[in-house]
């Protein structure tokens, strides 16, 4: 039996690499195939999956925040949705952390990731953030 909130459609999922320390990337947009798609997609979620990041320094994060976009082109944080932070302590690097997001009825047609690593945080590039449309 398939449960509501398993379903991932293939074609709105983005794998992108954590950037270097001290720097920003993005993660390629996800269309959601509507002008006003908010309203429309009740009962989907955008889930944000980061693995654990075993080389992030003590005291350094990770943060990963949704945004969105009209055109495709200008983007700005979604500021209903909350930001993810993973912060390093104990030698042991960042925790892994699964978070499933409800859009807001306002949420524009593109979507994508944002990906911060703080000044000195080590090499987290062999880990990639997956951000899905899950049903």
């Amino acid at each position: 039996t398939i449960m509501a909130g398993e379903i991932r459609d293939t074609n709105l999922k983005k794998t992108k690499a954590l950037p270097a320390a001290g720097a920003t990337n993005y993660s390629d947009s996800i269309d959601l195939i509507d002008t006003n798609p908010g309203i429309k997609m009740r009962n989907a979620e955008i889930e944000v999956v980061l693995p654990a990041t075993a080389s992030l320094a003590d005291t350094k994060s990770v943060t990963l925040t949704l945004q969105d976009s009209a055109d495709d082109s200008t983007f700005a944080d979604i500021e209903q949705l909350a930001a993810i932070s993973v912060t390093a302590s104990g030698g042991a690097g960042g925790s892994a952390v699964t978070r499933k997001f409800k859009l807001p009825e306002d949420v524009a047609r593109y979507i994508r990731l944002k990906q911060v690593i703080t000044a000195s945080g080590g090499d987290n590039t062999a880990v990639s953030t997956t951000t899905s449309v899950v049903y």
